[in-house]
């Protein structure tokens, strides 16, 4: 069952990844086009990460009542609408429907990230990282053929009497449904209804069995409190690396545009950031479950770090350093995502999962809305190399709470 419906996750993600993809490359061209404005070309990635907030809640909801099938497909089937109603926005030159659609196609962002969690629902407590991460590494094929599409699904768009910056939205609509179908149709036993299953029955495999037995143990204040300890650490780490990351990226294209490239030489950038957000995911879930989480979040400090630091020096002109800064930020946040989500799915309980799963969701959510919100007004009243710079260094709070809890643990 494991196998089935990763194989289902898989070929989802893959959908998914190519509607994920379009509002990173030209969300932020698009409003600057509308709005002849630099400072709020960060606006639309915090609308589409502030409607993954509410997403969030919603699919965790539903998944934690319903199971993960109906929670994702309803997700994802958001996504698409939110797509159509970009198209419409820019089709009619509505900045107010482009920014309305934008916190719809959100969606699509927030079940992107909500499936890593279906990938676990079934796997062994020592492979769970792993199983995280094959679902993760599936978005890269999505991601990477999404943004270099961005110049072809422009001219569709433009013989279809559009602009040519709708055309990426055109890929996400059918994308994002075609996921939501396979998801419906395909998802079958629910993995997190099956997780339950097995929980509530005795003759239960040894690694069901072993987690069913952690899950209903009546918890004391200290297992409460290392609970609530691992939960928090794991929040804060995806916070930090989504903010430093969403901050950096969004803004990349719109650095890139005003040194005089083009959409395809942003596309690359943008490929080659969303592949390494994703392609090293297994290596990354190798890591956690045999070096521990703690050692790969500190990873993602330092790499987030050197990221900054890298688009900070580069000139505005230089596709390859640029390239290689957003490749250094997409591996970073990899880091922070795998290491985090493990941390938080080994200390909650089975029957309590979904929704703090979803909770910190949220905050991942807002927390990218904050940064891709805040990263327009910082590109433009003090240039973009200021904006990479703080985000690399706004990347090591997480090293002293990684500290900290590794000394918990040798106590």
């Amino acid at each position: 069952m494991q196998r089935h419906i990763l194989r289902t996750l898989v070929a989802s993600q893959i959908l998914s990844g190519a509607g994920l993809a379009a509002g990173i490359t030209v969300g932020a061209l698009l409003a600057q086009d509308m709005l002849g404005s630099t400072g709020l070309a960060g606006l639309p990635s915090a609308l589409f990460t502030a409607g993954s907030a509410l997403a969030a809640v919603v699919v965790s909801r539903i998944s934690g009542t319903h199971g993960r099938r109906p929670g994702l497909a309803a997700g994802y089937a958001t996504g698409a609408v939110g797509s159509v109603g970009v198209i419409a926005a820019a089709a009619l030159g509505s900045p107010v429907l482009l920014f309305l659609a934008l916190f719809v196609y959100g969606a699509g962002t927030a079940t992107n990230l909500q499936a890593r969690y279906a990938g676990a629902d079934l796997a062994a407590p020592g492979h769970r990282a792993r199983a995280i991460s094959t679902v993760l590494v599936a978005t890269t094929l999505g991601g990477v053929l999404g943004p270099n599409l961005a110049a072809p699904t422009g001219v569709l768009a433009h013989a279809l009497h559009l602009p040519r910056l709708a055309g990426p939205f055109l890929l996400a609509g059918l994308a994002y449904a075609a996921a939501a179908f396979v998801l419906a149709t395909r998802l079958r036993p629910d993995p997190l209804l099956l997780a339950r299953a097995a929980a509530a029955d005795p003759a239960a495999g040894a690694a069901e069995a072993a987690g069913a037995a952690a899950d209903r143990q009546q918890p004391d204040a200290a297992s409460t409190a290392r609970t609530r300890n691992r939960v928090l650490l794991g929040a804060q780490l995806m916070v930090v690396t989504q903010v430093v990351m969403v901050g950096v990226m969004t803004m990349t294209p719109v650095h890139l545009h005003d040194a005089g490239r083009g959409t395809a030489a942003s596309g690359l950038v943008i490929a080659l950031h969303v592949a390494a957000m994703y392609l090293p995911s297994p290596l990354t879930g190798r890591l956690v479950d045999r070096h521990g989480p703690l050692a790969v979040a500190a990873a993602a400090g330092l790499t987030l770090l050197a990221a900054g630091l890298l688009a900070a020096a580069a000139p505005a002109h230089s596709v390859p350093l640029l390239a290689l800064a957003l490749v250094l930020l997409g591996l970073g946040w990899n880091f922070g995502l795998v290491a985090g989500t493990s941390l938080l799915t080994d200390a909650v309980p089975l029957a309590r999962r979904a929704r703090t799963q979803g909770s910190v969701d949220v905050a991942i959510a807002i927390a990218g809305a904050t940064g891709g919100l805040a990263s327009g007004v910082v590109a433009d009243r003090a240039g973009y190399s200021v904006l990479a710079l703080g985000a690399g260094l706004l990347a090591l709070l997480v090293l002293p709470a990684l500290a900290a809890a590794a000394t918990r643990g040798r106590r």
